[in-house]
């Protein structure tokens, strides 16, 4: 059936780019990493935000926080607008970290894709872009 094939296809994929995790310094699970991008695509945000987008309650929030504030890669500070909301931002160790993520990912992914030919390559991205714009606009 096509969707276990594509089910195998995309578990392939996600080796691929996790691969890089265990690369890159500092070592962050999967949780904390999440978090990290989430921060980065919508800084400043505050806790209740990122624990809703985590599925967390706040205290597992805040002890994520706290471990990823101990390793240097954000800080949570009085918000610009409400000072008493706190805010969860990137350090430019956080930031530094990410990119370096995503610059092993990508040589990873290209070395699989250097493995493809240019037929497969551009039927992968006609058919990833198709996907990503059903999916990005709730059509599944």
């Amino acid at each position: 059936m096509e969707v276990a094939e594509i089910e195998e296809a995309a578990r392939a994929l996600g080796l691929v780019l996790t691969r890089a995790n265990t690369a890159v310094y500092p070592k962050v699970p999967p949780m904390q990493l999440r978090a990290l991008h989430f921060v980065a695509s919508l800084e400043p945000v505050n806790l209740t935000r990122l624990t809703a987008e985590l599925g967390t309650i706040p205290s597992s929030t805040s002890r994520l926080c706290d471990r990823l504030q101990g390793a240097g890669l954000l800080v949570r500070r009085a918000g610009v607008a409400d000072r008493r909301e706190v805010e969860i931002v990137l350090t430019v160790a956080g930031r530094e970290f990410l990119e370096r993520l995503r610059g092993a990912r990508r040589d990873d992914l290209g070395e699989v894709l250097a493995g493809m030919t240019e037929e497969g390559r551009g039927a992968l991205l006609y058919g990833l872009r198709e996907f990503s714009a059903v999916a990005g606009r709730g059509g599944v």
